[in-house]
């Protein structure tokens, strides 16, 4: 890190504003600027497409060469969101939130790229932030869930999502509100799916392998699984989520084993 800004990143110069994007997509991003915000530049595009989630995001292309991100711009949750709504003391989490998925792509866990934040001035003492990640082609767990139209299609959504619980344990990473609407599935060439995990900004790090982080995060998204079955009648049933129990135990059992020969080549 460098000046308090990632290798790879670059810090902007812009009036009443902290800039931090990927060197890659500087120029693009300055251009972007032009609107005002990213927000309102990704709301007015042209070729804009509108993602629903708690608030709306909205996904365009950055430049002519470069990725489609998805912009969204932060608020508050909770009790405070009436009284802060969209105001953040500084730095806010969006320095926070590039430096971690920084780690959990090192560490071995798929998320979509944070391509940068912009936050901006509010007065003397408060900010606004906009994130820009990487727009990936998937669909979120539920959904995926919703259009399951047969057992053997929702068994097939097991698998990644196991991988990917093994991989926030291996990583030490506990996602606090691990849900449905926050795993991606990805297909890949093959067809096969692939997940990612998002809205990182509270991850937080443990201890690697530690399976207290296993069961907290699975259990946070088993009960999001049990809501989201209560309110679309689509999700996992217990046998799956039986099964995904089983493969996390069973893939930690081999990552022990693995160690343990690695380490046999030390041995005297």
């Amino acid at each position: 890190m460098i000046g308090g800004v990632p290798q790879g990143y670059v810090r902007l110069q812009v009036p009443r504003a902290t800039v931090v994007v990927h060197e890659r997509l500087a120029d693009a991003t300055r251009s972007a600027l032009g609107a005002g915000t990213l927000y309102a530049w990704a709301a007015a595009h042209p070729a804009r497409r509108q993602l629903q989630g708690r608030l709306p995001a909205w996904s365009a292309p950055l430049g002519d060469e470069g990725p489609r991100v998805v912009v969204r711009h932060a608020h508050h949750g909770g009790l405070l969101a009436p009284l802060l709504r969209d105001l953040f003391l500084p730095p806010t989490r969006a320095p926070l939130e590039l430096a971690t998925s920084i780690l959990l792509a090192h560490a071995g866990v798929p998320t979509p790229p944070v391509a940068g934040y912009a936050i901006y001035r509010a007065g003397p003492l408060l900010r606004r932030v906009d994130v820009m990640t990487v727009e990936l082609s998937g669909e979120d767990l539920g959904a995926a869930l919703r259009a399951a139209t047969s057992d053997e299609a929702r068994r097939r959504l097991v698998p990644p999502v196991a991988d990917l619980l093994g991989a926030l344990t291996q990583a030490g990473a506990w996602h606090p509100d691990l849900n449905v609407k926050n795993i991606l599935l990805v297909p890949d060439p093959a067809g096969q799916l692939q997940p990612a995990v998002i809205d990182i900004d509270r991850v937080r790090f443990v201890p690697p392998g530690d399976p207290n982080l296993r069961e907290a995060n699975l259990q946070r998204l088993t009960r999001s699984v049990a809501k989201w079955r209560r309110l679309h009648g689509a999700g996992f049933s217990n046998d799956d989520l039986r099964e995904l129990r089983e493969r996390l135990l069973r893939d930690e059992a081999a990552q022990a084993a693995h160690r343990a020969l690695a380490m046999e080549e030390f041995m005297p």
